[in-house]
């Protein structure tokens, strides 16, 4: 049964009964709906606010395992880069040293990955530094390796063609010489024999009598056949060997050979002579790899023991007076 409620009426002195409407039912349930549902989202907001629900903690975890995963690979990449590392050494070091290649350079192999701002799409998330640092490590990664496996697609075939590139490199003296005393001025700066200055000697000095026959060093294809008497090296021959060798003789007195034609080495190509800018009957010979002239005395290997390759080289560097 409902309770009756009165009011004290002070103009009447009377309690008088209060009568409550469907509205006044209506208007109170509101205002305890009302009040119940502010309370309601401010439990909601405080709890979304300080406490983490199940699914946020499951993503929480789920992210804490994802990065400790991504560090684990970017140690694991720190360790594959190394491990290339020591193989781009021995490649350029070893393996295209053997094969008489050139090393590749570091600018190439550690050049940058391309595109700008390429992780762009990556930015804006809680482990964006870290994912983008992941790929860029996988990009260079995967750059190098790229060219360490162009590297070795040459070395292979460097290596099908190693005997053709044994016999291709100078590797004979230019001229009979089993008694050493042909060898008359090496490579360095030595006295022009005309002007009387130091000058640098590109080549070496073989003195011989005229008509002493020249030998083809290598294997290779006659790129010039000069049967003029010119200035300078008078008559010559120069031989492309191919694997960016070329060797050159100069001042002869005859060619034997002609342009573009195929020599072996130790096939007679002409005749020591006294042409050109020379003192006396002499053989000036020179070797070039990849366009520059370099020692000839590192190639005589082939017929030449540990002892006269020795004597050869102490003759070569005295600085005495060349021949051209």
């Amino acid at each position: 049964m409902s309770k009756v409620r009165y009011k004290y009426n002070p103009s009447t002195l009377n309690y008088e009964k209060v009568e409550v409407t469907t509205r006044d039912r209506l208007r109170t349930l509101a205002s305890y709906m009302v009040l119940g549902l502010f309370f309601a989202a401010l439990i909601l907001l405080v709890s979304y606010t300080f406490f983490d629900s199940p699914k946020e903690k499951m993503l929480r975890r789920e992210n804490a395992f994802l990065r400790s995963q991504y560090e684990l690979l970017n140690k694991d990449l720190s360790r594959v880069e190394r491990v290339l590392a020591d193989i781009e050494n021995r490649d350029d070091n070893i393996y295209r040293t053997i094969f008489e290649a050139e090393p590749i350079s570091q600018n190439v192999r550690n050049m940058g990955v391309g595109g700008i701002n390429r992780y762009q799409h990556l930015e804006g998330y809680s482990m964006s530094d870290l994912v983008i640092d992941t790929r860029y490590q996988l990009d260079r990664l995967e750059k190098r390796l790229y060219i360490q496996s162009k590297s070795f697609d040459e070395v292979i075939d460097l290596a099908k063609n190693k005997e053709l590139l044994l016999a291709s490199i100078p590797a004979i003296q230019p001229v009979n010489n089993k008694e050493l005393k042909r060898m008359a001025s090496g490579f360095g700066n030595r006295i022009h024999p005309l002007y009387k200055v130091w000058k640098m000697h590109w080549g070496m000095d073989f003195s011989a009598p005229i008509g002493t026959e020249i030998y083809a060093t290598g294997d290779g294809v006659v790129k010039e056949a000069n049967i003029r008497n010119s200035r300078g090296y008078g008559r010559y021959v120069v031989i492309d060997h191919g694997f960016g060798y070329e060797t050159l003789y100069a001042h002869m007195s005859k060619l034997n050979v002609r342009k573009g034609q195929k020599v072996k080495r130790g096939e007679v190509i002409g005749l020591v002579g006294n042409t050109g800018t020379s003192s006396a009957p002499h053989l000036h010979y020179e070797v070039i790899k990849d366009g520059k002239k370099i020692n000839p005395i590192n190639f005589f290997f082939n017929d030449l023991s540990p002892e006269e390759y020795d004597r050869m080289i102490e003759m070569s560097a005295h600085a005495n007076q060349s021949f051209d």
